[in-house]
């Protein structure tokens, strides 16, 4: 978004109607937008927000339905208690019924909450209470603390690696809540830090926030230094007592994959206690409504669709419905080409082992619904389509046809290839053509076509190119070939620099001798038809005796997805290869005329 449509929209206040509820004493001020008749969305921040976190979130949600925002105690324009008791979760909790019975006093209400905001809601919808007052919830930025301290009770008990790599990790990335213990240090620090123009820059800072978008009160200081009661009332108390409770409540757990406080990883229990659990998790920062309002608000909406019966289950929601434990990649769309065998198929079965819903694509539509299959048995929702990448404006229209059925995908491997063997000056005109135009344009349309998608969405994303360990090996009987993997390569180098500060990770990949299909269908220039095929059933024979698999590249993609890698040699050909051509480069070329096809 640019930044002139980023300060229009932080220009346009909504036109909020104010009130008040009383809880056990204690005024909370209330606004509210829409219209009252329709069913009611309850908006709770968290800290050092206000009302105005919501800013740009609630007057797209009061189009349908009927808004309202409070300020939490201690904050805003509410009452602020002296006591550090009063900020207890059971409080805010009541606080919350609270609103929800005097704003909706006949009808559930849904609940959308922010970092503070979302975990006193989880106390919420963990008492019984809640199954009559709270309709449904969407979990922003904010744990259930009772979730988190069970998890690391079980984490130190029966410690592993990647459990002392998760809790060093929240640690350091929780460290400030410690400070926050403290007396009069924290406070001295929030005072320079609750100047509004010092908060927003902090926030640029640290997680990219458009200064322009982030409203706050004119009560900051004070609600910064108030607010440290949340701190000092609760996470002691649940760390060391925790107390997790299940909860009938849908919910749709939204994680942030680039969060500066809460990593990923502290929501791995809560399908445990959640019985009715959707998650998505997208690499965004902590603060959603302000980074990215409109995809949160398209989140909000979509789910609330589902959760009123109003339309349809959207592609984003549907696949984000967790029935057990969360899988790593799970919910994410992904789009793969040259899925009919191969490589293409073993990406997508490795992918669908990972919870992912896939749309598959091969040039033979029959081989693309065979590996559809098998990714359903595999328990995975999967979509098979013909294309053929060479056909530029049919390549686009099929991405079009992605994004209005099942919606911007968060992978694409560019997968599809073609092999062409022989010297350079033996090849046709039609067998080059066809060879760039498989192996280096598709590659390119396919990028350029979801790249696009996946920027004007905001969220980041992950492009993966199949290249070869060709591209860095130069050969005699493979120049052609060459060539077109090494553009891959190099175009996959020169996108991912030109994506980054979109989020969007780009890997090529560079199998060498890898035993599929392509050999048996690769043309050799300059060869009669006996001798192209038995040259071609040797080259098929040798790469069968070396035995390595596609299976094993497709571990390779997931990785290199999970791990954002740039470049990802293959078989150990290619890891030798591409240390020689970068370090030995002369040997390289010593090589490159040695009278080898394949």
């Amino acid at each position: 978004m640019s930044e002139q449509a980023v300060r229009q929209r932080s220009d346009r206040q909504p036109d909020w109607r104010r009130g008040n509820v009383i809880n056990d004493g204690v005024r909370l001020a209330t606004f509210e937008l829409g219209d009252s008749s329709n069913p009611t969305v309850l908006l709770v921040h968290g800290w050092p927000d206000t009302h105005h976190l919501w800013t740009h979130v609630a007057p797209r949600l009061a189009e349908k339905y009927h808004v309202v925002a409070y300020d939490c105690r201690g904050f805003g324009e509410s009452d602020r208690p002296r006591r550090t008791g009063a900020y207890r979760l059971d409080e805010l909790a009541d606080d919350l019924f609270a609103v929800a019975e005097a704003v909706s006093p006949d009808r559930a209400v849904h609940v959308v909450g922010h970092d503070w905001g979302s975990i006193h809601t989880w106390e919420a919808v963990s008492r019984p209470r809640a199954q009559t007052r709270i309709a449904s919830f969407v979990s922003v930025s904010g744990p259930n603390l009772d979730h988190l301290g069970q998890l690391l009770r079980e984490q130190i008990a029966s410690p592993t690696p990647r459990h002392l790599r998760n809790i060093a990790a929240q640690s350091l990335s929780s460290s400030y809540t410690g400070l926050f213990q403290l007396p009069l240090i924290p406070n001295v620090a929030l005072r320079a830090l609750g100047n509004p123009r010092a908060w927003k820059q902090f926030l640029r800072t640290v997680e990219g926030t458009p200064p322009e978008n982030v409203v706050v009160a004119d009560s900051l200081r004070r609600d910064m230094i108030t607010g440290l009661a949340l701190y000092r009332a609760n996470i002691r108390q649940k760390l060391l007592r925790p107390n997790p409770r299940i909860t009938n409540v849908p919910v749709l757990q939204v994680v942030n994959e680039r969060d500066v406080a809460l990593r990923p990883a502290i929501y791995e229990n809560t399908p445990t206690y959640a019985a009715k659990l959707w998650r998505r998790d997208t690499p965004t920062g902590h603060w959603l409504p302000y980074t990215h309002p409109d995809y949160l608000t398209d989140l909000v909406l979509d789910f609330l669709a589902v959760q009123t019966n109003s339309g349809a289950p959207a592609p984003t929601i549907d696949r984000s419905r967790l029935f057990s434990d969360p899988k790593p990649l799970a919910g994410k769309l992904v789009v793969i080409t040259g899925a009919g065998s191969g490589i293409g198929r073993e990406t997508a079965l490795a992918l669908a082992a990972r919870g992912c819903e896939l749309v598959l694509a091969d040039l033979d539509a029959e081989t693309a619904d065979e590996t559809a299959r098998e990714c359903k048995i595999a328990g995975a929702t999967a979509h098979a389509h013909r294309l053929d990448v060479s056909d530029t404006a049919g390549f686009t229209e099929f991405a079009d046809k992605v994004r209005t059925t099942h919606g911007v995908p968060d992978i694409v491997v560019n997968n599809a290839g073609i092999g062409l063997a022989g010297g350079a000056l033996a090849a046709t005109d039609e067998q080059v053509d066809r060879l760039l135009d498989v192996n280096l344009r598709g590659v390119i349309t396919g990028s350029r076509a979801f790249g696009r998608q996946m920027v004007e969405r905001g969220v980041g994303g992950h492009i993966v190119n199949i290249s070869s360990a060709a591209a860095f090996t130069p050969s005699r009987s493979l120049g052609l070939y060459s060539a077109s993997k090494a553009g891959v390569l190099l175009f996959s180098e020169s996108l991912r620099a030109e994506l980054a500060e979109h989020h969007i990770g780009v890997s090529v990949i560079c199998p060498g001798l890898v035993d599929t299909n392509i050999v048996s269908s690769t043309p050799i220039a300059g060869l009669d038809a006996d001798d192209e095929r038995a040259r071609r059933e040797r080259l098929d024979r040798f790469y069968q005796r070396r035995g390595f698999t596609p299976d094993r590249v497709a571990s390779e993609i997931v990785s290199a997805i999970e791990g954002n890698k740039a470049v990802v040699p293959v078989t150990i050909e290619a890891k030798v290869g591409y240390r020689i051509y970068r370090f030995a480069p002369w040997l390289s070329r010593i090589g490159a005329r040695q009278k080898v096809t394949g």
